[in-house]
C-alpha cells in the first residue's frame, strides 16, 4: 500500500517559490496499476520522483507500507521515458545492476533468465545502448525493473518516444509480465489512452500547480480487445471531459 497524505512540493529559484504539487491525498493499492495523466508541468514527474526516493523535500507523508520512501531498503523500480541505461555499460551490466547494488548478485537466476525471454533480449547481452534500437533498450529498461522484483515499479512516461507499432506491442509486453507479478505501479502518461489501456485506477490531475480532479475506476481494465470496445471509447470521452473541467 502506498500512502500520499497533503503531499505540497515547491521549488524555489532564487527569490521566487512556485508550487508544484499541491494538497496530494491518494492511497495506491498493492498489486494496482495506477496511470496518471495531467497537462505538461503539472507535477506528474514530480510526484514520481518522490515516491522513488529521488526527491525529498517536500511536506506531508508518503509511505510504502507504513514506511518512509528509502530505496535503500525497499525495492523501487524506476522507468524513465530515455531509458536510464549507462551508456558505457552493455546490456547484461545494465539489467543487473539493480540486483548487484541489492544484494550484491553478479548472475541471473532462472526468474532473470525468463524475463529476458519474455522481453526477447537474451541475444542482446554484449551490445551496449549505442547499438540497440529505441524499442530495444525500452525492453532492456523493463528487464532491469522486473528482475529486481520490485515492491514498487515507477514509470515515467516509458513509451512516448517509441512508434505506434512499438508502442502497442511493448504495452502489451509490459502488461503480460505485470499480470504475472501483480506489481504495484504508478504509470505517468500524456495519453488518455494509454492511461485506459493500462491502468486499474486513472488518476486525473489539473493544471499546475498540481491537485487530482477525480481518481476514475477503470470498468475497461482487463478486457480482450479492449480498443474496440464501445465501453473504451466511452471511458475516453470521460476522461477528456474531466481533464477539460481542470
Amino acid at each position: 500500500m502506498i500512502e500520499i497524505k497533503d503531499l505540497v512540493v515547491k521549488y524555489r529559484h532564487k527569490e521566487q517559490e512556485t508550487v508544484a504539487l499541491d494538497r496530494i491525498n491518494l492511497r495506491i493499492a498493492a498489486g494496482d496499476i495506477y496511470t496518471f495523466i495531467g497537462p505538461s508541468g503539472c507535477g506528474k514527474s514530480t510526484l514520481l520522483y518522490v515516491l522513488s526516493g529521488i526527491l525529498k523535500e517536500y511536506t506531508g507523508k508518503v509511505t510504502i507500507d507504513g514506511h518512509g520512501i528509502d530505496p535503500k531498503t525497499q525495492r523501487i523500480g524506476l522507468i524513465l521515458q530515455n531509458y536510464g541505461l549507462l551508456p558505457w555499460q552493455n546490456v547484461y551490466h545494465n539489467i543487473t545492476l539493480g540486483i548487484r547494488i541489492k544484494n550484491g548478485q553478479q548472475v541471473l537466476d532462472d526468474y532473470g533468465q525468463y524475463i529476458l525471454e519474455q522481453l526477447g533480449i537474451e541475444s542482446l547481452l554484449h551490445r551496449y545502448p549505442k547499438e540497440l534500437s529505441g524499442g530495444q533498450q525500452q525492453r532492456v529498461a523493463i528487464a532491469r525493473a522486473f528482475i529486481l522484483q520490485p515492491d514498487l515499479l515507477l514509470m515515467d512516461e516509458p513509451f512516448s518516444a517509441l512508434d505506434a507499432i512499438n508502442r502497442e506491442e511493448l504495452q502489451d509486453l509490459f502488461l503480460r509480465i505485470w499480470r504475472e507479478n501483480n506489481v504495484t505501479t504508478a504509470f505517468i502518461t500524456h495519453s488518455v489512452d494509454e492511461a485506459l489501456y493500462l491502468g486499474s485506477k486513472i488518476v486525473v490531475f489539473s493544471a499546475a500547480p498540481g491537485r487530482i480532479l477525480e481518481v476514475v475506476d477503470n470498468p475497461c481494465f482487463r478486457l480482450d480487445n479492449l480498443r474496440f470496445r464501445d465501453e473504451y471509447y466511452d471511458m475516453c470521452m470521460q476522461l477528456r471531459k474531466i481533464l477539460d473541467k481542470g
